[in-house]
Order: C-alpha cells, then sequence, then structure tokens
C-alpha cells in the first residue's frame, strides 16, 4: 500500500512537466512544418514543367536510355570482356533500348575498324542479355526490330544474343573488320552434372561461343556414374582446352573430381538443383569451396555467365604468355 501511494505521488508530480514537454514539442511541430498549397503550383513548377513537357514529347532514343542506364562500351578493351544486360528485373522496353546502343556501338567500332584497315576481336562484337524468359522475349520483339542489328533467343541458356549490322556481310558470314581467332584459340570444355544444370551450363557455353571461344560440351556426367566422366577424358585432357567449366548442383561433387583428372584451371558453377536441404545449392556452393582438389575456382550459383568469363580470361592470361 506504502507504494501505490508513492507511485501515484510520483505521478501527479511528473505529470504537468508531461504535459509542458508535450505543448512545447507540438508548437515547435507547427512552426517547423511547412505547409503546402496544392492549389497555388510554385513559380519554379509554373515556369519548367512546360518546356520540360515540349522537350519530352518526342525524346530521342539516347535521352531516354540515359534516364535509367549508363552503358560500359569500353569495358572490352578495359577487362577483355563487354558490358552484358542482365535482363532479369528489367521491363521490355529497358532491353529494347540497351540492346539497340549495344548494337549501334559495334556498328562504330566496325566502320572505324574498316577505315584504318584494322580488326577487331569477335569478343568486342558479343552483345548478350542474359536471364530473359521467353515472354520477355517476346514482349521485346513485339516493340519492333532493332535498327542496328538482329536479336536471337536461346531458350534453353534464356540468353537473347544481337548480331551487330556491321558484322554481318552479305553471305552472313563474320565481317572481314572482325578477326575470328575461334580457330586458333585454346577452346573451354563445359561439363555438368545431369540434364537439370543445363540452363546454367548452356548460359557459360553460348556466352563463350558468341565470343569467339571454341566450346566442347559435355553434359549428364555427374559423379553418381563416374563411369561417364571417366569415358570424356579424351576430350577434357585434349591439347587444345585451356579451361573447364563445371556446372552442378545436389553435392556438387563433380568439379573436385574434375579437377583431380585435368591440369588446367576448373571453373565449378553451383546450380541451384537439389531436394529440401540443398538450400538453392548453398550446399552445392560449400562442398565447391571446401575442395580437395587444388586449382578449383567458384562463382556464385547458378552463375554460368560469370563463369564463362573467368574461363575467358584464363585463356586470355595464357595467350600473353
Amino acid at each position: 500500500m506504502i507504494v501505490v501511494q508513492h507511485n501515484s505521488r510520483l505521478l501527479r508530480r511528473i505529470a504537468p512537466i508531461l504535459e509542458r514537454q508535450r505543448c512545447l514539442i507540438c508548437r515547435n511541430t507547427q512552426a517547423t512544418t511547412p505547409t503546402i498549397n496544392l492549389s497555388v503550383p510554385s513559380r519554379c513548377f509554373a515556369n519548367k514543367t512546360p518546356s520540360l513537357l515540349a522537350s519530352s514529347s518526342n525524346p530521342s532514343p539516347d535521352k531516354i536510355l540515359s534516364s535509367f542506364a549508363n552503358l560500359d562500351h569500353r569495358r572490352a578493351s578495359r577487362t577483355g570482356f563487354p558490358e552484358a544486360v542482365f535482363g532479369q528485373g528489367k521491363t521490355p522496353s529497358q532491353i529494347h533500348s540497351i540492346l539497340e546502343s549495344m548494337a549501334k556501338n559495334v556498328n562504330e567500332l566496325t566502320e572505324a575498324a574498316s577505315v584504318t584497315n584494322e580488326s577487331i576481336s569477335t569478343v568486342s562484337t558479343a552483345i548478350i542479355a542474359t536471364r530473359v524468359d521467353r515472354d520477355i522475349f517476346d514482349a521485346v520483339v513485339d516493340i519492333g526490330p532493332l535498327e542496328h542489328g538482329v536479336m536471337e533467343y536461346h531458350d534453353t541458356a534464356r540468353i537473347i544474343s544481337v548480331r551487330a549490322n556491321g558484322v554481318v556481310s552479305n553471305n552472313d558470314t563474320t565481317s572481314d573488320d572482325v578477326d575470328d581467332a575461334s580457330q586458333s584459340r585454346q577452346s573451354v570444355v563445359v561439363a555438368c552434372a545431369g540434364t537439370t544444370d543445363l540452363p546454367v551450363a548452356e548460359e557459360a557455353a553460348l556466352t563463350l561461343s558468341l565470343s569467339g571461344v571454341p566450346v566442347t560440351r559435355i553434359y549428364d556426367c555427374g559423379v553418381a556414374g563416374l563411369h561417364r566422366i571417366i569415358s570424356a577424358l579424351p576430350k577434357l585432357r585434349d591439347p587444345k582446352v585451356g579451361c573447364v567449366i563445371v556446372c552442378a548442383g545436389m553435392d556438387g561433387a563433380l568439379p573436385s573430381v574434375v579437377g583431380g583428372l585435368v591440369d588446367v584451371p576448373v571453373v565449378a558453377v553451383p546450380t541451384s538443383v537439389g531436394y529440401g536441404m540443398s538450400l538453392g545449392g548453398m550446399s552445392a556452393l560449400l562442398t565447391m569451396l571446401n575442395s580437395c582438389s587444388p586449382g578449383v575456382g567458384v562463382v556464385n550459383v547458378d552463375n554460368g555467365f560469370g563463369g564463362a568469363v573467368w574461363a575467358m580470361k584464363c585463356l586470355n592470361s595464357r595467350q600473353k604468355e
């Protein structure tokens, strides 16, 4: 009872203080909160809106593109591989505008090369949009054909590739201004453990082939039947092979097996294939990261494109030796 009375007296003492603080906060909020009269537009808005509307009534393609993208057309000269489009999350109109700009840039490169009697590498002409579903591609096509190139869709890989007009000759072969070194450079083997890994494996294989790298595919050769990967040893150990990409889900053990059989770099690509505790590719990823086979590098889950670029950089570094 004493405690209750003590608390009541304390509350009666602090109540006026709390009330004064509340009133002070309310007055300060009213004084500092700006009021907006929506019936009278601001002078800045009234003066600038008509000109903005007039300029945006028929905006140029470059202006539309700059509103959502800042393309890196010089990436190939810096890093050895051009910028690609990650299609997932982009609208069809955004994909269409980006691919148009990329094709225009490739045409400008080939035109400049023809003037100076030089050639450009095949990889510099690669135009790729990854992670594009068929319905999105159909919507891109509905917008209209590209002015500067021709689109093609690859279902399994979910990739849109574009061949710029400047690299297409009358007989539909590579232009003389493009250096096709695919016959002389090293190749890459792309292997996958199971048929369900094909989308990721094809993303890697197609990225390489569109960039002028010869690709050998070895599919459905998982560790559940080791005789399958053993029978593929002649392809894996071919002297022309400079790198091996291995895509696997489930337990992700195949890259370790391949890493113990070849003397070239192995790029491991975990896939999000498997039952419950595969955790969307995490189990395969952890297995690959803990590989006891030295010389196995690992990229992110389902990142066939990243594995392909890594393999290409391995080839480029060996060419410089």
